[in-house]
């Protein structure tokens, strides 16, 4: 956990945090409580890296590897027309 906190920061991360902490500083001046919830979201996505922040899953698992399936190939396909 702690390196996952301390390492691999990116700019988006550091938005994440910065509008995090900016909404619950707005959300708990203004007494709307709900505000504070999800301003305590967002900069949790941003500290902890996952989610959105994260650029991608932690661990990679979610990424897509775009030349996996090169050698699939579309077939044609023959529609017979239809009779008024």
């Amino acid at each position: 956990m702690k390196d996952r906190i301390l390492t691999g920061w990116t700019f988006q991360r550091a938005v994440y945090v910065l509008m995090g902490s900016f909404l619950i500083y707005q959300s708990a001046l203004t007494q709307e409580w709900v505000g504070v919830v999800f301003g305590g979201y967002f900069a949790a996505m941003g500290v902890f890296a996952f989610g959105c922040a994260a650029g991608n899953c932690y661990g990679g698992k979610c990424a897509v590897d775009p030349g996996k399936n090169t050698a699939m190939t579309l077939q044609e396909v023959e529609v017979p027309e239809a009779k008024p």
